[in-house]
């Protein structure tokens, strides 16, 4: 449980426009959707994904290491790796699994016999985007296990898209859509505090100092 005074002392030490920020940013996140990467390659690809996670509000971003273990490029990423959470597996069992443990649906984002293409989506259903390696898309054990097919409509010479472009795309238009319905997408009550107390030790500097002080004024208190 969130000690909601602790909360209410840590957000003095922001100034008012950071807590303004954070209820303003806090009020679009989501957890209806979700994103999955599997072993990409290029350090730079999941860095951007991740970027365009935050900046659609997708909270979560699930990353598969299976073969490539990278640390996540903070310059391309613009720190949104600090705005959002990342959850590592080391194989996409363990993924898919957590993930059908959580209700969502794996999509496969790839052309397939029963694809359905973006406008056509049901953004209605709990959501993972499943995105693959730069050059072989998605493993066979992904789009063996998926429960269904997405790909972006194109009409050039050009037959894919890089997976951030891709991740891009599809996220603008699923969660543009899904603000659209009167789906109860938001951060619930309490994820909305667990957040703000996570953003709050990860933006004040003086965090540890301030907890201690705290809790050993109200031992003298108590």
């Amino acid at each position: 449980m969130i000690d909601l005074k602790l909360l209410e002392h840590l957000e003095t030490y922001l100034t008012d426009n950071r807590r303004n920020r954070f209820d303003a940013v806090l009020s679009q996140r989501t957890k209806h959707f979700t994103v999955a990467t599997e072993d990409v390659y290029q350090l730079h690809n999941t860095s951007a994904v991740i970027r365009s996670c935050d900046v659609f509000g997708i909270q979560e971003v699930n990353i598969i290491e299976e073969r490539n273990t990278k640390r996540i490029d903070r310059e391309i990423s613009m720190g949104a790796q600090k705005w959002v959470d990342l959850n590592r597996y080391n194989t996409v069992q363990d993924c898919i699994d957590n993930l059908k443990q959580k209700d969502y649906q794996i999509v496969a984002t790839t052309p397939h016999t029963n694809d359905c293409e973006l406008h056509n989506f049901d953004v209605s259903k709990k959501s993972c985007f499943f995105f693959g390696r730069e050059t072989e898309g998605l493993s066979q054990e992904v789009l063996d296990m998926a429960d269904c097919y997405l790909k972006i409509p194109m009409v050039g010479f050009t037959e894919s898209l890089n997976i951030s472009v891709s991740a891009a795309i599809i996220l603008q238009h699923v969660t543009t859509k899904l603000k659209q319905t009167d789906i109860n997408w938001q951060l619930t009550e309490n994820e909305i505090n667990e957040k703000r107390f996570d953003w709050c030790k990860k933006t004040i500097k003086s965090y540890d100092e301030i907890i201690e002080r705290y809790y050993n004024k109200l031992k003298k208190e108590g």
